[in-house]
């Protein structure tokens, strides 16, 4: 008797319910990826990946981090060896990674890019690595052909308001069906504690903007005209990644102070550049909102914990954790100060430590008021919570103090043209756990009024949220 293939059509259904809400009201419902990390430039190219370990590995730090934990050494992560001797360690740290979501995502992107049913392990991997490659040469393996197979609508690309935006152009030249749009993501605007390396991208925003910048006002002038220019190819959000929100709001002399002094090139203050990152802040909100821009704020991570290993293969390496710094406090006054302003835009919070949230939950619901729906939005679970068990407590945390019907639904977050899979991944936990709640009867055993809602979740909700049309 054979068995059953591990990743199958009821993979994560455990009732007749989820299953029923999964293959008719989720399964074939259009992707809006309103947050991801795609290279712009791959999209435009039309990118033919030539193997298994460009399309899958190149940038995969979730990988590399497995990797190192299972005693890989990093030139099989992140160095110069082969594409095919990274590719035959990652295989080998698979098995080890049993009880860890990369085993579910592993095998379900392989089933859904390659059909390949067989566990990925030491012993599979030459034939798993040449079946992948052989499909690799289609056009269906192209950039364009994996977005227009997954049916993704929108995808939301993540860039600094210095880029031309030039790929962006090509893109919407090329008859691509997937509109891709550039997100506002102007972190390194705020860093004039490290006045060398703030200079260096200040002379970028004068070259990208055209405004000649000696004092704040031109450099906020600059910095809005970039954010303008975002809106006119199609931008409608903007992100901001922080260890926490800032929210120490220095008055209007005292943010060009700390301006002229790290254009003089001296370094402010830990204090100062809080000061100063609070005062941009709240300009680009108030942009935000004068376009019905949402604004995303990813809080809550460490970064570069590492620091032998940073200077060696540098950020965004696999190196980063959850923080535990207080977050409450600075987003109810940031959120507070621009909604006395009636300057408070659409706005999603995403935490990184699941300790906080129910008071994200409960912050949410401080700011709804009443003119869109699920204007303040907790976001999906992201990095280290974009798992099953962290999406559960985020679909808990959002049902039992907020509108879950109203949620804006999953994103891939990702550099890999092979995550489409998540939003597979993500609709099968939220099929699952309503499902449950159906034959439990704690919710009615209705599949208009709960697959409806589903629907919504998985794709209509953020693109009405959002402003997109088809």
């Amino acid at each position: 008797m054979m068995s059953k293939a591990f990743i199958h059509e009821d993979f994560l259904l455990e009732t007749k319910a989820s299953r029923r809400l999964f293959h008719d009201y989720a399964i074939d419902e259009p992707i809006l990826d309103y947050h991801c990390h795609l290279p712009p430039k791959e999209v435009a190219e039309n990118r033919q990946f030539r193997n298994l370990f460009e399309i899958w590995l190149e940038g995969d730090h979730y990988k590399w981090r497995a990797m190192r934990a299972g005693g890989v050494e990093e030139r099989l992560c992140t160095g110069d060896a082969e594409p095919y001797d990274k590719f035959l360690a990652w295989a080998r740290t698979v098995p080890q990674t049993l009880c860890n979501p990369l085993y579910h995502w592993t095998h379900l992107e392989l089933k859904r890019y390659f059909g390949v049913d067989v566990l990925l392990n030491e012993q599979t991997a030459p034939a798993v690595w040449a079946q992948a490659n052989e499909q690799l040469a289609s056009p269906e393996f192209s950039a364009h052909g994996i977005l227009n197979r997954f049916q993704v609508k929108v995808v939301g690309t993540t860039d600094d308001p210095t880029d031309d935006l030039t790929h962006h152009q090509t893109i919407a030249k090329s008859g691509l069906g997937t509109r891709v749009v550039p997100t506002f993501r102007p972190d390194k605007a705020y860093n004039v504690h490290q006045p060398q390396v703030w200079n260096e991208w200040v002379k970028a925003l004068e070259q990208a903007s055209g405004v000649s910048i000696s004092n704040l006002v031109q450099f906020l002038d600059a910095l809005k005209k970039r954010h303008d220019f975002f809106h006119e190819m199609g931008g409608r959000l903007s992100d901001h990644g922080m260890e926490k929100c800032f929210a120490n709001f220095p008055s209007d002399a005292d943010a060009a102070a700390i301006f002229d002094k790290a254009r003089a090139g001296k370094a402010a203050t830990a204090d100062e550049m809080e000061k100063f990152a609070s005062h941009v802040m709240l300009s680009i909100g108030r942009w935000n909102a004068e376009k019905n821009w949402t604004m995303q704020m990813h809080l809550g991570v460490r970064r570069n914990n590492n620091t032998r290993l940073f200077k060696k293969v540098g950020p965004d390496t696999g190196f980063d954790s959850i923080a535990d710094t207080p977050q409450i406090t600075p987003l109810a006054n940031f959120l507070d100060r621009l909604d006395q302003e009636n300057s408070l835009p659409k706005t999603i919070l995403y935490n990184l430590n699941p300790a906080d949230n129910y008071a994200f939950a409960t912050m949410v619901g401080n700011f709804q008021d009443g003119t869109i729906p699920g204007k303040i939005q907790l976001g999906s679970g992201w990095w280290f919570l974009d798992q099953k068990e962290a999406m559960q407590w985020q679909i808990r945390a959002l049902s039992n103090l907020g509108l879950l019907s109203r949620f804006v639904g999953m994103l891939t977050d990702s550099r890999s043209f092979m995550s489409y899979p998540r939003h597979e991944y993500f609709r099968r936990v939220l099929c699952n756990l309503l499902g449950r709640d159906m034959e439990t009867g704690e919710l009615p055993n209705d599949f208009d009024l709960v697959g409806g809602m589903v629907r919504n979740i998985c794709y209509s909700n953020a693109k009405q949220f959002m402003g997109f049309t088809d």
